[in-house]
């Protein structure tokens, strides 16, 4: 990597220009290997571009991790992606047909996008178990869940995600009593439970021991193929573990992407953020 230009992966299969109601079709186009499109998306706050004319592409079964210093643009990217915030311009598509910006945050979510934020968003009053059955993606009707009863496609399924996140036996304990580190797998474990196809994952190491930090990493590997991973995180060490291509966001746009050797060693990341 020479440093003069930011480099970019500027694909020639974007689905723009597309009329489409992705409502009417559930179907997932992938054919091109890109499972989300973002192109020039700007947002702004009271004057402030928190994103500015970002482009973004994720490929099917990538682990993405995204680094830059505060107010880069990261949470702003995430909340566009999953329907949080809304952009001034641009374009976000799921698949080659499916336009983020016509649903809403429950749809996309159900579309199979789907978010963990920093701090675990656990039941504490609820076993581990329950909280994984809880978040099973399932009708969440009143009367469907009054009558709900778990079948065993559905139970090996819980246990299948307790044996990937390695609580298994912490089965039936409170959510409450797991330790922080726990607490943040149980959180990935609900969010397999809903069947994702590409999960934003923030900071999820923060606050971790050295032990739970490295079996965090196995966990995110393990994940890596079966869906698309986006992970925002500032300990660079752990980015190392896991990362096959970061992407840098400097003041709301892409300013590099590479390996982490590449833009650890590029002079514009060290300036504006290695460096710090």
């Amino acid at each position: 990597m020479n440093g003069s230009e930011p480099q970019t992966d500027q694909r020639q299969d974007k689905p723009f220009g597309f009329m489409v109601q992705p409502r009417a079709s559930n179907r997932l186009d992938v054919t091109h290997g890109t499972i989300l499109y973002l192109e020039d998306v700007s947002v702004s706050f009271d004057g402030f571009k928190a994103l500015n004319g970002l482009c973004l592409y994720i490929d099917v079964g990538e682990l993405r991790c995204l680094i830059g210093p505060n107010g880069a643009g990261k949470t702003t990217l995430m909340d566009v992606i999953t329907g949080k915030t809304r952009p001034d311009s641009g374009s976000v598509f799921f698949g080659q047909t499916i336009d983020l910006l016509q649903m809403d945050e429950p749809a996309i979510a159900q579309a199979g996008v789907c978010r963990k934020f920093q701090k675990p968003s656990v039941f504490d009053g609820l076993t581990v178990f329950e909280n994984l059955e809880l978040a099973m993606k399932t009708d969440k009707g009143a009367w469907a869940t009054l009558f709900h009863r778990l079948g065993s496609e559905q139970l090996d399924r819980i246990a299948e995600v307790l044996q990937t996140i390695g609580l298994q036996e912490y089965a039936s304990r409170p959510a409450g009593a797991l330790s922080h580190g726990q607490k943040q797998w149980l959180e990935i474990g609900m969010l397999l439970m809903q069947e994702p196809k590409v999960m934003l994952v923030d900071e999820p190491v923060a606050g971790m021991t050295h032990h739970e930090i490295d079996r965090t990493a196995e966990l995110l590997l393990s994940l890596q193929g079966k869906h698309s991973i986006i992970v925002v995180e500032h300990d660079m060490a752990f980015v190392r573990s896991i990362a096959r291509k970061v992407t840098v966001l400097h003041e709301g746009s892409v300013l590099t992407e590479g390996t982490m050797d590449e833009v650890q060693n590029d002079p514009r990341v060290i300036q504006v953020y290695l460096g710090d």
